[in-house]
């Protein structure tokens, strides 16, 4: 069992320990912040009456991840998640935070798609949200470039009614 906590700047020491380089940044957070990550950026992200940030806790009550909630006009985006400890990986937990991250979204905005952003190496973190019911919007793309690599950032999306029909 997973619970979505709010985050709060005291939580920022903690998210940063687990950020080991610039690439993982960029995996976890997209371009938007810069290596290292600093609690004045977290800050800047809390200020943000558009982002709710979440630790996430398992039923020991360790946190064990990081998640946003970004509300857009049409949607809202999940993005900045991370499991920090491997070892938690593959044990169902990144469906467990997907689905709460959904029912929250879904039930506290007035909107009827979610959205997330993943790199297209990623191949995990896609079947994860394959599994919850997101799908590929063929229509968003972008790129973010890291040493001499291009990475490409695929868009996917679930609507209100798969993702209820998921949880039925």
């Amino acid at each position: 069992m997973i619970t979505l906590e709010p985050f709060t700047i005291e939580d920022a020491r903690l998210l940063i320990s687990k950020i080991n380089d610039e690439r993982m940044l960029l995996q976890f957070a997209g371009p938007a912040y810069r290596f290292p990550l600093t609690a004045e950026q977290l800050q800047t992200d809390l200020s943000d009456k558009n982002r709710t940030l979440f630790k996430i806790t398992d039923q020991t009550r360790n946190t064990i991840s990081h998640a946003q909630i970004f509300l857009k006009e049409k949607t809202f985006l999940l993005g900045r998640i991370l499991i920090w400890d491997e070892n938690n990986r593959g044990k169902g937990y990144g469906k467990k935070v997907m689905q709460e991250l959904l029912k929250y979204g879904f039930s506290h905005f007035d909107k009827e798609t979610a959205e997330l952003n993943v790199y297209d190496w990623n191949t995990g973190a896609i079947e994860c949200y394959r599994k919850v019911g997101f799908a590929f919007d063929p229509e968003v793309k972008s790129e973010a470039k890291i040493d001499k690599e291009t990475w490409i950032s695929l868009n996917m999306k679930i609507h209100k009614n798969t993702f209820e029909l998921q949880e039925s």
